[in-house]
């Protein structure tokens, strides 16, 4: 029995173990190609655990896993899950010109929708890389025809994060839909519970508190991220890269699939246009 009845995202930042932001430093992009890929049969894992419990999600797609996996790409589009795009080679919005960052999400888009034959409306900068200082990033995606991003988390972050944004669903002057990242109110700050790093850090029956505190208190839609490799305990371990960023990294990593599992039977999930009425444009 689900513990509320409200259809909720399930979303999937698709990318590679070695592409995440903690581990730039230490990896060099030229490097990528010469690195086994471990993200397709991941991903593939993530659809197997889907299909196993009728949960329909978006997979929000680096257009460079795409072009490299494109028989991941044809699947989730066949099995009825939602193609978006998470831009090209995981670079953050934040390091690039209006240029640079138009090149990167067209030929993202046009991977994405060459492989799968199907349009591409939805877009996740990396590292929710989104904030005041790059808002032009909204007229880029509305002149590439996207209709909504997911590209905020409106917390305190080291890394990220834009606390004085819109909590929930809003449309931005641009024209595009930005749904942010889940947070809850707390003493006047925003605190995050929409996956990733906090979801393997903290014990389920905490994390579905805090899930269903939100479900209690806002009349929203809830949304949750993860990616493939947080499935994979046994990826290659990164020994050089900063203590901190490994402990964010390998954390929990071999209890992730059985939380995952735990969520997708607790609560009802769909893909980010079911669960927030986005239309196709």
């Amino acid at each position: 029995m689900k513990l509320d009845n409200r259809l909720n995202a399930m979303t999937v930042d698709v990318e590679d173990y070695f592409q995440v932001s903690a581990f730039e430093g230490v990896i060099d992009r030229k490097d990528w190609d010469s690195i086994s890929l471990r993200v397709g049969d991941n991903t593939h894992r993530l659809l197997d655990l889907f299909a196993e419990n009728d949960v329909k999600a978006t997979f929000f797609t680096l257009g460079w896993v795409a072009k490299r996996c494109p028989d991941v790409i044809k699947r989730l589009v066949n099995e009825g899950h939602e193609l978006a795009s998470h831009g090209l080679a995981h670079k953050r919005a934040t390091t690039m010109s209006r240029e640079q960052l138009f090149s990167d999400v067209a030929e993202s888009k046009a991977i994405l929708e060459d492989i799968s034959g199907v349009k591409v409306i939805g877009y996740r900068a990396p590292s929710f890389s989104v904030n005041d200082t790059n808002t032009w990033v909204y007229e880029v995606l509305k002149e590439q025809g996207f209709v909504y991003s997911s590209s905020t988390y409106p917390i305190e972050h080291d890394l990220y994060g834009v606390p004085e944004w819109p909590r929930f669903k809003y449309d931005r002057p641009e024209g595009i839909v930005e749904i942010p990242i889940p947070t809850l109110r707390k003493n006047n700050a925003n605190t995050g519970i929409g996956g990733g790093g906090y979801f393997r850090l903290y014990p389920y029956r905490l994390s579905k508190k805090r899930i269903q505190r939100f479900m209690n208190e806002e009349p929203h839609p809830y949304n949750f991220y993860f990616h493939p490799w947080e499935i994979d305990p046994e990826q290659p371990a990164i020994k050089s890269a900063p203590l901190r960023s490994k402990f964010r990294h390998y954390v929990n990593l071999s209890r992730m699939e059985g939380k995952v599992v735990k969520l997708l039977n607790d609560y009802k999930w769909g893909t980010m246009k079911e669960a927030y009425g986005i239309s196709q444009a």
